[in-house]
């Protein structure tokens, strides 16, 4: 028998990551060391007080029901505690936030709820690849956007069609940005709530990276920002501010008709996540934040140490100021692509090519803060031999 694929299936981009991932265990099956600083998998371990909590609540024969379809109350109210403590900003919590099965889940979910084929979906370039994802199952157009380095990594609009926003519906941003590294202040928040409102399109700020800033500098929400939640959503993840991306569990907060579509989407997908997992993530919203400040500045010591080894050897590259990615320039001479190859086949470094985060990422690698400082140094010896 055949079975053949719905035509959705084929509009799928290619994982990027995957092959990746394919190269660096053929090399390391090869014999050789390598230093896989190419993916944006978290590398430290959850705290220990959120792992407890997960045992102890896995121990309760209630976790092991269906919990309500739509989340643990708990947990929502933990969510707009969070906000409210972090950012000020008031959220009610059954009408303003929505539990996810992971960021990236939410992302793709919200292209099928809004687009229908044809309607248009604005994406940052160089940006994640997976908001591509929902947007192919929709049958919908990604129209991209740059955000560059001369423009301070800001949304650059002006490529937009008249006709492509009288078809837009989404409009995707993300700061601290994978993979640039970049951050914006709420003045730049504050124009695409504008913009957004006069075009009637949907603001969905991925806030991924949002605990991750640099030298005294946070994040700010998009939340924070007056009418962003009558204009759009935050997508917010454990997975980086709290090490819990094998968790799976993220949630969104904002305008409420959104949130219950997501609701909506979800209650036909899913049943809930697991409640132990949900009470885990209540015990890391409200219990101690010191994990979290150890955690930005073991990153931020990772990035000195490894700009710093670059540095001494005449290598210099811009530093991030959020995210834990490093945004490295290629050498003239090089694309992308062939410059992550050059230092995977001669210095055993594995970097991911700008190439595969969009257009306007041509000319870069992004490189991630995943390994210890030790390791970290030498990949910058490593690439610095090879330039």
């Amino acid at each position: 028998m055949q079975a053949t694929m719905a035509e959705r299936m084929d509009r799928l981009p290619k994982q990027f990551f995957a092959n990746l991932v394919a190269r660096v265990n053929e090399r390391i099956r090869a014999g050789h060391d390598v230093i896989n600083l190419g993916q944006g998998n978290p590398d430290l371990p959850t705290p220990t007080h959120i792992v407890e909590a997960l045992r102890q609540a896995a121990l309760d024969p209630k976790t092991h029901r269906y919990s309500p379809f739509t989340g643990l109350p708990t947990l929502k109210r933990a969510v707009a505690e969070f906000y409210d403590r972090e950012y000020g900003v008031k959220l009610d919590p059954e009408r303003e936030v929505a539990i996810l099965f992971g960021g990236k889940t939410g992302l793709v979910e919200l292209s099928e709820i809004y687009l229908n084929p044809g309607d248009v979906a604005l994406v940052p370039d160089p940006g994640y690849p997976d908001y591509l994802s929902g947007i192919a199952l929709a049958g919908g157009e990604m129209v991209p956007y740059p955000i560059v380095a001369e423009n301070a990594y800001r949304p650059d609009l002006s490529g937009v069609t008249e006709a492509q926003w009288q078809r837009a519906k989404l409009w995707f941003l993300n700061y601290p940005n994978n993979p640039t590294g970049a951050a914006v202040d709420l003045a730049c928040f504050e124009e695409a709530v504008s913009i957004a409102s006069a075009r009637g399109v949907i603001l969905v700020h991925d806030f991924a990276y949002g605990a991750i800033g640099y030298d005294g500098f946070r994040p700010p929400s998009f939340l924070m920002t007056p009418g962003a939640k009558e204009t759009g959503i935050e997508i917010y993840t454990m997975s980086k501010t709290y090490n819990m991306a094998g968790w799976r569990l993220a949630f969104a907060v904002g305008h409420p008709d959104v949130i219950a579509a997501i609701n909506l989407m979800q209650d036909h997908y899913y049943v809930s996540v697991f409640p132990a997992v949900q009470l885990a993530g209540v015990a890391a919203l409200t219990g101690p934040q010191d994990c979290v400040r150890e955690l930005v500045a073991t990153y931020q010591a990772r990035r000195d140490a490894f700009l710093g080894e670059l540095a001494e050897r005449g290598v210099n590259v811009p530093a991030p100021k959020g995210s834990f990615f490093v945004w490295m320039p290629v050498p003239q001479g090089f694309t992308s692509a062939s410059f992550a190859d050059h230092l995977l086949e001669r210095a055993n470094v594995m970097v991911a090519p700008g190439i595969g985060f969009g257009g306007h990422g041509e000319g870069y690698v992004r490189i991630g803060l995943l390994d210890g400082v030790d390791r970290l140094r030498e990949a910058a010896r490593r690439i610095a031999s090879v330039l």
